[in-house]
């Protein structure tokens, strides 16, 4: 098992203190401890390592850890849904690999704790829980590296999924609420538009804010460093306030 060392030989205090951590969420021993941190360090906690501009931060890890979870999560709705079209299988492996979905179960497992960034970093607090999310995938990296694939797939579906998500209730929910919208203002002859404006930047993508508008008049908003996840999320707050459709 490798640990990190000080000049007397032992463990420092906050390393041990997270790996006690780390075996009590994941329910397994860390054996190279550097990878879980680096998995718990967002960007803006980052220094820079390597004079290509690469810095220690958990982006590497969670492009990794994205990998693995959409193959794993890919396998499983297939074996558990042998009777159903692509189609669907292609919804639920949407919504377990969400952002949301990401987010909440950071926060259920207590990852969110553990993530290392600078609050400073963050104009809005859809920021700070898509960092949760992000690093709930860079540790799906770390124990990739660290444990191999058959401990990560179990880690996944027995530790995340079975023990944090419920399967049943997640087919009913609704998901494309932007489609759902679009439908609404047709069917009630309602001027619908989406307006975007970047508001943050920093250096890694720029956080965009979304306002979805009725007959000129914002009934919602929301952020993500990625558009289309906020422009669903807009939309499904839409939804809520309008009565466009019962949301789970």
């Amino acid at each position: 098992m490798t640990f990190i060392k000080n000049i007397f030989g032992t463990e420092s205090k906050s390393d041990n203190k997270l790996r006690k951590s780390l075996q009590t969420i994941l329910g397994l021993k860390p054996s190279n401890l550097n990878i879980y941190k680096q998995a718990l360090r967002h960007d803006s906690a980052s220094t820079v390592i390597h004079k290509s501009g690469i810095k220690n931060n958990n982006e590497r890890l969670e492009f990794l850890g994205d990998a693995i979870l959409s193959a794993v999560i890919a396998e499983m709705v297939f074996n558990n849904y042998p009777y159903r079209k692509e189609g669907f299988l292609t919804q639920m492996r949407s919504k377990l690999v969400s952002r949301e979905m990401l987010n909440q179960l950071s926060k259920k497992t207590g990852i969110h704790e553990l993530v290392q960034f600078d609050k400073k970093n963050f104009s809005h607090p859809n920021g700070i829980e898509v960092a949760y999310g992000n690093a709930m995938e860079a540790l799906l990296g770390a124990i990739y590296l660290d444990k191999g694939f058959n401990t990560t797939k179990k880690y996944i579906v027995k530790n995340l999924i079975n023990n944090h998500v419920d399967i049943e209730k997640l087919e009913e929910v609704e998901d494309n609420f932007k489609s759902r919208l679009f439908e609404w203002a047709q069917s009630n002859a309602k001027k619908l538009s989406f307006q975007e404006s970047e508001i943050v930047d920093n250096g890694r993508y720029k956080l965009r804010k979304v306002l979805i508008l009725v007959d000129g008049e914002i009934v919602s908003e929301s952020m993500d460093h990625i558009k289309k996840k906020a422009e669903q999320e807009a939309a499904k707050l839409a939804c809520e306030k309008l009565g466009v459709l019962k949301v789970s």
